[in-house]
C-alpha cells in the first residue's frame, strides 16, 4: 500500500501548481484524503484540507479560497490544486488517507492516519 505524491516544484508567487496524490494498493474513493504541509524548520501545521467520501470538504483558513482539493475516482487519485501561491506557502506537501465512514475531524494528526506518502517540495519564490 502506497500513496505517493507528486506535482511539486518551483513557482513564482502569485502561481499556480497542482498536486496529485495516487494510490496503490488502496482505492481511494473510499477514504477520508488529507493534505498536510510542512515548511522548512517548523512544525507540521494541522490538515490544510479534507475531502469526505460523500464529496463534503473541509479548507484550514490559511488556505481557503486559494487551495482546492478535488478526486478523480478512476485515476485512484486526490489532487490539490494550489492558485496564487505565496512564499509563505513553502513546504513539504503530504497527502493522507484515513477510512472513516463517518468522517474525520479536522484535528486528527497525520500520524493517526492510516496512510500517507513521503511528501513534495513546493518552493515560492521569486
Amino acid at each position: 500500500v502506497q500513496l505517493q505524491a507528486s506535482g511539486g516544484g518551483l513557482v513564482q508567487p502569485g502561481n499556480s501548481l497542482r498536486l496529485s496524490c495516487v494510490g496503490s494498493g488502496l482505492t481511494l474513493d473510499v477514504y477520508v484524503m488529507g493534505w498536510f504541509r510542512q515548511a522548512p524548520g517548523k512544525e507540521r501545521e494541522g490538515v490544510l484540507c479534507l475531502s469526505h467520501p460523500d464529496g463534503t470538504t473541509y479548507y484550514s483558513d490559511s488556505i481557503k479560497g486559494r487551495f482546492t482539493i478535488s478526486r478523480d475516482n478512476a485515476k485512484n487519485t486526490v489532487y490539490l490544486q494550489m492558485t496564487n501561491l505565496e512564499p509563505t506557502d513553502t513546504a513539504v506537501y503530504y497527502c493522507a488517507a484515513d477510512f472513516m465512514p463517518h468522517g474525520l475531524a479536522p484535528t486528527t494528526p497525520l500520524s493517526e492516519y492510516d496512510y500517507f506518502g513521503q511528501g513534495t517540495q513546493v518552493t515560492v519564490s521569486s
